[in-house]
């Protein structure tokens, strides 16, 4: 019976076996995954996330190429004129001072835009007008350029004498300190721009119209021959020579002190000997410049007007320089187109 029973319970252990290994090999499998899963979480742990860069290109449209606004000189066809120097100035004038003798002419009675050379004009106006340059003038919202919506760093409220009005206006070709001066006119601007009217035809100045004091109107309008009986004039007062080849000045706007500087890179040159000028530009005018000057012992006058081209009323003065010192002191005869 022992043996018997000692069998019976052999044969039941056999029985049993493959199931138990079945389910150790499942359960070692199972714990072999568990182990393999938290490995490969430990190292992506451990090890440093490589990200892509991935870049992204933005596609933008192209801004339109709006057309260059013609000048006034172009429209009029004044650029096919050619001259024996090739400037790009539409207009050009030489006058000997002394002597009224021309030098040079080219356009001269073509009434265009004069843009920022208006100023001479203003100024002549306020210092003829006999006022105060130490009254103290408020730019306003009425001094705000809508015309052409240039910037300006006189912002409204800020004071300055009428003197340093005079000097930013002519200097460093500040519009609102411009409109400042004229709407600051016994009478008001109507009354300014009528006395800017009235001076012009008293100079002989046919061909000229103000409508404002800045320029920033294309109806501002005069031709070379008439600019430079102004320049002529304007080259007679003592303060709007110095004033106008001021190269820099530092003027108090409230708390700070801002530098502003001329628009005339000539004074800077030790070729050049100016006793009055002034710039100008607006899209309608082109770049403008007049000068009074003094070159192979002549005082000569400079009128250049719808000149193309960021840097070419400088270069055609330097074109002119070279061309008048060729000449000599001898009397040439003028070049007239």
């Amino acid at each position: 019976m022992k043996t018997f029973a000692a069998a019976l319970l052999s044969l039941s252990l056999l029985a049993t076996l493959p199931s138990v290994a079945t389910a150790a090999a499942a359960d070692t499998k199972s714990k072999a995954k568990t182990s393999a899963k938290t490995s490969a979480k430990a190292s992506a742990k451990a090890a440093p996330t490589q990200t892509r860069k991935v870049r992204s290109v933005v596609l933008r449209k192209a801004a339109p190429v709006l057309p260059a606004v013609p000048t006034f000189g172009q429209v009029a066809g004044l650029h096919a004129v050619e001259d024996p120097l090739a400037l790009k100035s539409s207009v050009a004038y030489v006058l000997d001072q002394d002597t009224n003798e021309v030098l040079f002419s080219k356009n001269p009675q073509a009434v265009l835009p004069i843009a920022s050379i208006t100023k001479l004009m203003t100024a002549l106006v306020v210092v003829e007008a006999g006022l105060s340059l130490d009254e103290q003038l408020t730019v306003t919202q009425d001094d705000v350029d809508t015309e052409k919506f240039t910037r300006s760093r006189l912002a409204v409220g800020t004071t300055l004498t009428r003197g340093d009005m005079l000097h930013l206006a002519l200097m460093a070709s500040e519009n609102r300190a411009a409109h400042a001066l004229g709407r600051n006119y016994p009478g008001g601007l109507d009354a300014f721009v009528a006395a800017m009217n009235a001076k012009a035809q008293s100079l002989g100045m046919a061909d000229t119209h103000y409508v404002e004091p800045t320029g920033l109107s294309s109806r501002n309008q005069s031709s070379a021959a008439d600019l430079a009986k102004l320049v002529a004039v304007t080259s007679q007062v003592p303060l709007l020579r110095d004033l106008s080849t001021s190269r820099e000045a530092r003027v108090a706007l409230g708390k700070r002190l801002v530098q502003f500087r001329s628009t005339n890179g000539l004074l800077s040159n030790p070729l050049w000997d100016i006793g009055l000028q002034k710039t100008g530009f607006i899209n309608e005018a082109g770049k403008c410049l007049v000068m009074q000057a003094r070159m192979a012992g002549r005082q000569l006058i400079m009128v250049f007007l719808d000149s193309s081209g960021k840097a070419s009323r400088i270069a055609d003065a330097e074109r002119m320089r070279k061309w008048l010192a060729s000449q000599g002191e001898a009397a040439a005869p003028a070049a007239k187109l």
